[in-house]
């Protein structure tokens, strides 16, 4: 019975450190961030404008822009976009969409939210949203699963009137995400996430001399993406109650005086 007790006291010991770093692994899509966001918008992939997760862009921009956003996205995690546009007094019916693409420029299909809606006429903004699949640490070269790595975020106007093209805008951009946790861990991982490299562009002496980074932003913790989850911690819970079990079945089988399986004598 002593060892029973030992393995119970270790098994509540381990539950109890184990609670906490679930609960703090999971923050809501709607955490507020420090709200100090860029104030502008990129017109093309490359000149995306780059946003941490938590904060909101700004833009002013004309009806018929292309406007680019850029965040990055770990494994384990699941982020959610957000976008409102703000539109002029008078207008048409017009119709917005957001979409995504991932750090290869796959456009990455939104698992549920309003990636496209159209405003009518009295409308005063549009609200857009797109909650993409979870992140995964790995995936075979053939399929388009989200990867670790930066992600692009293009919010444009699709049906618009002649009228209403060149009118301004106000556009705001949140990024969020949700940790999914063990749950969504995979057995691998990549040698380095999809960010963009460094590009160079021609200084005044016309050479290349200049560096850009294209995209320089990474996760508060750093890219995570490895062969830790929190599964382990599960996995040992589940071993230390089958531990116990056979422990204590033995235990009650050793008591009882007879052999498993043999009836008691008359």
């Amino acid at each position: 019975m002593r060892a029973i007790r030992v393995l119970g006291v270790a098994l509540l010991t381990l539950g109890l450190a184990a609670a906490p770093a679930a609960a703090d692994g999971s923050p809501s899509p709607e955490a507020s961030g420090d709200g100090g966001g860029p104030t502008r918008a990129g017109t093309s992939f490359r000149t995306a404008t780059e946003v941490e997760q938590g904060q909101t862009a700004t833009a002013r921009a004309s009806t018929g822009d292309y406007l680019y956003w850029s965040f990055p996205a770990d494994a384990g995690q699941r982020p959610t976009v957000r976008a409102t546009v703000k539109l002029p007094e008078s207008h048409a019916a017009e119709t917005w969409q957001i979409d995504v693409y991932d750090g290869l420029r796959r456009r990455q299909a939104c698992q549920y939210g309003a990636q496209t809606r159209t405003a009518g006429a009295d409308a005063a903004s549009v609200e857009l949203e797109c909650v993409l699949r979870t992140v995964r640490a790995w995936s075979e070269p053939w399929a388009d699963d989200p990867l670790p790595g930066t992600y692009y975020v293009r919010l444009t106007a699709l049906r618009l009137s002649t009228a209403d093209l060149g009118q301004p805008v106000e556009a705001e951009l949140r990024v969020g995400s949700r940790d999914m946790g063990g749950a969504a861990a995979v057995d691998g991982a990549l040698s380095e996430p999809l960010v963009p490299g460094i590009a160079t562009r021609s200084g005044p002496d016309g050479e290349d001399d200049d560096p850009a980074v294209l995209a320089g932003l990474e996760p508060e913790d750093g890219w995570t993406s490895g062969w830790w989850s929190d599964r382990w911690i599960w996995t040992a819970v589940g071993g230390a109650l089958a531990a116990l079990a056979g422990v204590a079945g033995y235990r009650l089988t050793r008591g009882s005086g007879r052999p498993p399986g043999v009836p008691p004598t008359a």
